[in-house]
């Protein structure tokens, strides 16, 4: 029999043989999404750690390439602040830290 990941949130279930009790657990759902605008990159990967996956993109319209976490703030996250992180991945859009975020 082979092991299966489950999403966070989910119920996990198995086949049950005569004799035996059977287990259903539920998967905890994960931690909430802190609200990262205004914040660095560097910030970012400090609060959920280098395994969750973040994608992040210059809004400037410049199309820079994201490098040196410290030299980027938040302007926009996905997902929002206070939704559950459920090992998905996180998408900033971000500027430098002395630029201003553009409206959206």
């Amino acid at each position: 029999m082979r092991a299966r990941l489950a999403r966070a949130g989910t119920v996990v279930g198995g086949t049950v043989a005569a004799g035996l009790m059977a287990v259903t657990a539920a998967v905890a759902a994960g931690p909430p999404m802190p609200d990262f605008r205004g914040r660095t990159l560097t910030d970012v990967h400090s609060a959920v750690g280098w395994r969750t996956r973040v994608d992040a993109a210059d809004l400037s319209g410049f199309r820079r390439h994201v490098l040196w976490p410290a030299n980027w703030k938040v302007c926009t996250q996905s997902p929002a602040p206070g939704q559950r992180l459920d090992g998905e991945t996180i998408t900033l859009g971000v500027v430098k830290t002395g630029e201003r975020c553009p409206r959206t």
